[in-house]
């Protein structure tokens, strides 16, 4: 989006550096990157930038408001709610697709959007690598709100550490080592000191919950939350607490926000910028139902996504209120690769809300894809498709 740059990188880039990029990449922490790393950044106009960012903070203003509140009341599945919920998430991610507006324009249109973190170690890391690796301009960054590298993890720090020492704090994940996101955990780490522990490492005294660190029993004062109900409910662990236990802990990134910032949102907001989004129970009989995704509400990754739903099916559904259909949007093939083709992508705009604080944009996450949806699935034996970064002036 910003022709120059775009024409200057493509002029410039060649298979070697990008071999040399995503070696770096997964060399450079104890864990590599699990998943494909896109050969080229986005380039966003000034223009494009304040579209998006107004765009993303209206969608958040939107989630502080009373009636949001009173909506998110029910989003929590019974038997998973937890106690002791922050008075607001930590993290809040808000994703887009770029589209064209029908007039040539390209716009940011809502897809999803959840409470809960995202790569916030790891985008930064991407964006260093790539400036190691190839000539991007010191006039474009990934960051917002006036924040620059350091100022951004000076953020992440206040915000996940508060006034606990490194050690008293944990990034709790299911088997973190098998993950394809511990490229971010071992980012997390080398930059704030706190270390990746799965829940079966996790023991249990009256209140307080303890792990081993350095071969000594330390105690954990707040859990950095990156264990995701669904895949906990599809490998069931035995683990030395339960989530509904009164603990002496701090959650950042309180369970419940995962619930309540999520799919189940999507009929709430109205934004010139969201497409029409309904319960599956309330979808309207006037609505053409082949212009729609069915989605259910709290699976990751894009499991379950039925991108061509019926009346039928949806008259099948054993738990109608567990699903949502949201109209589809299509994607605009805006990046000219050098192979001749045309990538597509998706921004994640990164918010964090420190806990005296208001909530921030941050960073963003970027999506490159030249398939039929984003996943590796649709994306194979392709090019200029993967994780990446949009840098904006």
């Amino acid at each position: 989006m910003i022709p120059e740059l775009r024409a200057r990188f493509n002029a410039q880039f060649t298979d070697a550096k990008y071999a040399a990029m995503v070696h770096d990449a997964n060399t450079r922490h104890r864990w590599p990157t699990d998943f494909r790393i896109s050969e080229s950044p986005i380039f966003l106009s000034a223009e494009f930038t304040a579209e998006i960012a107004a765009a993303a903070n209206d969608i958040v203003a939107q989630l502080r408001t009373p009636e949001f509140a009173r909506h998110a009341q029910s989003a929590i599945p019974a038997g998973l709610s937890v106690p002791a919920e922050t008075p607001h998430p930590n993290f809040i991610q808000v994703d887009f697709a770029i589209c064209e507006d029908g007039h040539g324009h390209l716009t940011p249109r809502l897809i999803e959007l959840q409470g809960f973190p995202s790569l916030y170690g790891f985008q930064a890391f991407l964006t260093s690598v790539m400036r190691g690796h190839y000539d991007l301009p010191a006039e474009v960054a990934p960051f917002f709100s006036g924040l620059d590298e350091r100022g951004y993890f000076d953020l992440l720090r206040r915000t996940i550490l508060g006034n606990s020492a490194p050690e008293n704090v944990v990034l709790l994940e299911i088997q973190p080592e098998q993950q394809k996101t511990r490229i971010d955990f071992a980012c997390t780490e080398a930059a704030l000191g706190i270390r990746p522990v799965c829940l079966t490492g996790i023991r249990k005294r009256g209140r307080q919950l303890f792990y081993e660190r350095d071969g000594h029993e330390t105690r954990i004062e707040r859990i950095y939350n990156r264990v995701i109900f669904d895949e906990l409910q599809r490998k069931p662990l035995d683990f030395g607490f339960r989530f509904s236990d009164e603990l002496d802990v701090t959650w950042i990134g309180h369970p419940n926000w995962y619930f309540r910032i999520s799919k189940h949102s999507l009929p709430f907001l109205r934004s010139a910028h969201a497409s029409p989004a309904y319960f599956a129970d309330e979808f309207p009989p006037t609505e053409r139902i082949e212009d729609y995704v069915l989605k259910p509400l709290y699976s990751f990754a894009g499991l379950g996504v039925d991108m061509e739903p019926t009346r039928e099916k949806l008259g099948a559904l054993a738990l109608p209120r567990a699903s949502i259909l949201q109209r589809k949007v299509e994607y605009a093939p805006f990046v000219p690769t050098v192979d001749g083709a045309h990538s597509k992508a998706e921004i994640r705009m990164m918010f964090v809300w420190p806990e005296d604080g208001e909530p921030r944009l941050v960073n963003n996450l970027v999506r490159m894809s030249q398939g039929k949806m984003m996943g590796v699935d649709f994306n194979k034996n392709k090019t200029w498709v993967g994780s990446s970064v949009a840098l904006h002036p």
